[in-house]
């Protein structure tokens, strides 16, 4: 048991169970020579988890290695899947909030596609905030209903009146989260009526599925329902609903400023005992899991068999510098264009459109998302590509029996 405090709820002696030595701080930024990408720099990951609460951080990040700057290349949007799931999650806030003219907020709005959406379908007027926001490559058609701000949120946009606030796939980039989300309290110190929705990866999948490709640098913070909903109320909101969504992948809570009480989800918040099972469970199967995927790469290598990865993300990134893969695959695949001609942090592989994949004609597509496993194999018909599609998750689920 370490000395450290938890992030999250303020206890003393986060238990160290999984770490990492000299992975890249960065997963999608744009690099365009593999030299850069291999001396990307680096930092080390010790995943921390608290019993009081169930929070989970690795207690190595160090903020200052960051760059969230215009080379951030993070958009899911070139995805029929994704657009399909954004377009209905937009519908439902609308739906459950009125969200008709009036006034929202996105902190950390990445290319700014989620707050065009809400303010085009609702017809409401938006501001973004990230400070990674490139017009240029937005796939939003521009709008005079919202505005973009490039730069971090803080109390300095206090000022900023909002009827609804969203944060989506930011939280987990941020390593103090009470500090931060007890801030986004205070600027809603007097517009009691606003409400907040946060859509953050759910831990729960990640430890019991041994997820290793889902923990990397850039996410600090790990959240399950629980220890979402306390850390929430603890910062003085009051919750009004907490759900799982695109697979059991995503958390997302809907609050609204409180004292701290609201509704209660004993059925997914009273999930300490099962997190500290999880948490045994990647402990414990971790390494045989990582050995079983090596083993077969390399065996595909030996027999002359081609393997690319498709998707080049965070998890890309993550699968390959934990497996520590270089000569095994050469190529990963994605279908946002920024990426073409990129290389992959920390390992240096080389990305590259589907259709480059009717020339180089691979044996095994390796999925870094299951959900987007039809859509992969539609896209692969398409280009007349016959390969072996697996899915990153396929060794996991032999050794849990899931």
């Amino acid at each position: 048991m370490s000395a450290i405090p938890c992030p999250s709820c303020g206890a003393v002696g986060m238990e160290i169970f999984y770490e990492l030595e000299r992975v890249p701080v960065h997963s999608v930024l744009l690099l365009p020579t593999r030299e850069e990408a291999i001396a990307y720099p680096r930092g080390d990951i010790r995943l921390g988890f608290c019993q009081a609460c169930g929070f989970i951080s690795n207690t190595a990040f160090d903020p200052s290695l960051h760059e969230y700057s215009e080379r951030y290349e993070e958009t899911q949007g070139y995805s029929p899947t994704f657009n399909a799931f954004a377009r209905r999650l937009a519908e439902h806030v609308i739906e459950r909030y009125d969200l008709h003219g009036k006034d929202i907020i996105e902190i950390g709005c990445g290319k700014g596609e989620f707050i065009t959406l809400l303010c085009d379908l609702g017809e409401n007027r938006g501001i973004g905030i990230d400070p990674a926001y490139v017009a240029q490559r937005s796939l939003a058609r521009p709008s005079e209903r919202v505005t973009f701000i490039t730069d971090f949120y803080s109390e300095k946009y206090a000022h900023l009146r909002a009827d609804f606030v969203v944060c989506k796939m930011t939280l987990e980039h941020i390593h103090q989260t009470a500090a931060f989300v007890g801030m986004v309290r205070r600027t809603l110190a007097d517009q009691p009526h606003t409400t907040v929705f946060f859509q953050i990866p759910d831990t729960t999948r990640v430890l019991e599925e041994i997820g290793f490709w889902d923990i990397y640098y850039e996410h600090c913070s790990y959240f399950t329902p629980g220890s979402l909903a306390r850390l929430f109320r603890q910062c003085g909101f009051d919750v009004i609903d907490l759900w799982r969504d695109y697979g059991d992948q995503y958390l997302m809570i809907e609050a609204q400023p409180g004292s701290g009480a609201g509704r209660t989800f004993p059925g997914l918040e009273d999930d300490l005992d099962r997190t500290a099972a999880g948490v045994a469970t990647l402990r414990r199967e971790a390494p045989q899991v990582l050995h079983r995927w090596r083993s077969y790469l390399n065996d595909q290598y030996a027999a002359g068999r081609r393997v690319v990865l498709w998707g080049s993300g965070s998890k890309g990134v993550a699968f390959l510098t934990t497996l520590g893969i270089e000569r095994e695959i050469t190529y990963t695949v994605d279908i946002n264009p920024h990426k073409h001609g990129m290389f992959m942090a920390g390992t240096g592989q080389q990305i590259v459109s589907p259709t480059f994949l009717r020339e180089y004609r691979p044996d095994v597509v390796v999925v870094m998302n299951p959900i987007y496993r039809d859509e992969i194999q539609r896209d692969l018909a398409r280009l007349g590509v016959s390969a072996d599609v697996v899915t990153v998750e396929m060794f996991a689920s032999a050794v849990t029996g899931a």
